[in-house]
């Protein structure tokens, strides 16, 4: 009986450790999403950045009207430059030029592991002198959405954009997790949390405390514009008010009714543009 229960319990064991590595994996593995082809409307360029190495940054380069200003579009996790072509067709019609680019380990850039911000971050600021080398002369904005955002906050850009506008951000990655466990699990997700995070320093030599996009707003000499969903359950409302707060100013807060953790773009894409395409005037082309 006795060697029964021993058994049993070793076999619990060994496919609870099993799932708590495989979840892990799971978390950071690259993602191998097609990209697809561009809209035949946009003037696409298709670019390679090199970033470190032989590690590059894919993505499209949308030129647009002299002096008009120009607007870097970073996506969410396992996303890539295609999630946010419908933001990079209106900012075109106004006379931006856009550069979509696939984060580090997403789409067709290069990249082992997704990081939550870490190693994307480095392709942030691959992309933002990429903009600067193109067009000396403009003004350039940036536009993160979750991840994208966070990515932003951390690369710590210098010379600051001229304009933030940062979608669905995490406060931090232990914040980031802990929602999306409780979404799925309930309360059991509090105590998975911790246990998974301790694989950010296992497998790739990170902290989580490197991971607080919301310590790091400080850093941002930016005006910034935060979005979130009101009905958002992976980064909470309580937590955007607290990244606002964080903010330096000018700064303007959005909360969209209605929207999860969802494209806020395609979910109410007048409002959007309209608050959108006031901030940018604002603050890339000096109107209003």
């Amino acid at each position: 009986m006795i060697r029964r229960f021993k058994i049993a319990f070793l076999s619990i064991f060994t496919v609870l450790v099993l799932a708590y590595f495989g979840a892990g994996q799971a978390l950071l593995m690259r993602s191998r999403k097609g990209v697809g082809h561009p809209p035949k409307s946009l003037p696409v360029e298709s670019v390679q950045i090199t970033t470190s190495g032989s590690d590059f940054i894919s993505g499209w380069f949308i030129p647009g009207k002299p002096t008009r200003g120009a607007v870097l579009l970073l996506h969410g996790v396992r996303g890539n430059r295609h999630d946010m072509v419908g933001r990079a067709q209106f900012l075109h019609q106004l006379g931006y030029s856009v550069l979509l680019i696939d984060l580090p380990a997403h789409g067709e850039s290069t990249g082992a592991h997704i990081t939550y911000g870490l190693n994307e971050a480095e392709g942030v600021r691959a992309a933002l002198q990429y903009l600067r080398k193109q067009l000396p002369e403009e003004k350039v904005g940036v536009i993160g959405a979750s991840l994208g955002a966070a990515s932003l906050v951390l690369a710590k850009p210098d010379p600051a954009p001229s304009a933030v506008i940062l979608e669905s951000m995490f406060p931090t990655i232990r914040e980031a997790l802990s929602d999306r466990l409780d979404l799925y699990l309930g309360r059991i997700g509090d105590l998975l949390a911790p246990m998974l995070l301790w694989q950010l320093p296992l497998r790739l030599g990170i902290s989580p405390d490197q991971l607080r996009p919301i310590a790091d707003m400080a850093s941002l000499k930016s005006p910034v514009l935060i979005i979130s969903g009101a009905l958002d359950l992976r980064t909470t409302l309580p937590e955007t008010k607290r990244i606002y707060a964080a903010a330096n100013s000018p700064k303007e807060l959005w909360i969209v009714e209605g929207a999860g953790h969802i494209n806020l773009y395609r979910f109410q894409p007048t409002e959007y543009e309209a608050k959108v395409s006031a901030f940018l005037a604002k603050y890339l082309r000096d109107e209003g």
